[in-house]
């Protein structure tokens, strides 16, 4: 995803930039000093204070809604954990104030002559769709192709790379026109680089707007596309394979590529779509993962 932020040159709006009376962003209820450079987001609530326990101290709190938000410092280094909820529509929400309480000085609402840079790493749960990632292991994503089409409202410039892998997923699905359109985007590579190791899978990740059908799921009800897991295991581009299900990484990568940010997503596989097997410990592979996260974000 390439830089696709416009120039403003006029306020903006008290109706399209909400804030409360202390400045902070309507949603979130953070300005830019309560916000650390490197910022976790969860999708559960619950899960900000698993990571936070973790911290030294802890200098900032906020909750709003199913925003819960917790800065601090671990080892010395300051850290943000937020939670966005589930699904990319919490995402749209997260990563525009995000942004805005960062970059847009809250008193003229023009953007600041310095805007930050921030590092947004999403680390939540997820099901593999292949045989070879079992329970209780840990996807990083190279890439996510988005289900939800969400980033379609967004006038954004992708990359030559994300368009043809876009191309190629749409041509082997055979995609149906009853469908949003997939949008790919490509996770930061810097910071890709920094979180991964031996321990972790790469692959591409399929964003989901639901949880049942659009993950392939069925209950009571049939699916348009009956055999969508398997269609999905058997795709490959430049040598990554489809690697997992979850809800939000694919307009993460896209609305952090598009608004200068870098951002990744370190997932814990809790279910094996292919086995049909779910984890028998996932409180102890969540905790797995929030310790190798932080560790790695010190480097």
């Amino acid at each position: 995803m390439l830089l696709s932020k416009r120039t403003i040159e006029n306020p903006i709006e008290a109706s399209e930039l909400i804030l409360n009376a202390n400045g902070s962003v309507y949603h979130l209820a953070v300005r830019n000093e309560d916000i650390a450079d490197d910022v976790i987001v969860v999708g559960d609530q619950d899960r900000v204070a698993l990571v936070s326990k973790r911290f030294d101290k802890i200098d900032f709190k906020a909750q709003h809604r199913e925003f819960v938000t917790h800065t601090g410092t671990y080892k010395g280094k300051r850290m943000t954990v937020m939670s966005t909820g589930i699904g990319p529509d919490n995402i749209d929400i997260v990563l525009n104030e995000l942004d805005a309480a960062v970059n847009i000085d809250p008193k003229t609402r023009l953007p600041k002559e310095t805007q930050r840079k921030l590092n947004i790493v999403r680390l939540g749960t997820s099901g593999s769709l292949r045989e070879d990632i079992p329970v209780d292991a840990w996807v990083l994503s190279s890439y996510a192709i988005g289900f939800d089409g969400t980033a379609h409202f967004y006038d954004l410039k992708y990359t030559a790379e994300e368009l043809a892998l876009n191309e190629a997923f749409k041509k082997h699905l055979n995609w149906s026109s009853f469908l949003n359109p997939p949008y790919t985007a490509k996770a930061d590579e810097t910071l890709v680089k920094k979180i991964s190791s031996d321990a972790t899978f790469s692959g591409i990740t399929l964003t989901a707007g639901g949880f049942y059908a659009p993950q392939g799921r069925m209950l009571f009800l049939n699916n348009a596309i009956p055999d969508l897991n398997e269609r999905l295991r058997q795709f490959s581009f430049q040598g990554e394979r489809v690697s997992n299900f979850e809800m939000e990484s694919s307009l993460l990568f896209t609305l952090a590529g598009a608004l200068g940010h870098a951002s990744a997503s370190i997932l814990a596989i809790i279910a094996n779509r292919y086995r049909g097997e779910f984890t028998q410990n996932a409180a102890k592979t969540i905790d797995n993962t929030i310790d190798y996260l932080l560790e790695k974000l010190l480097a």
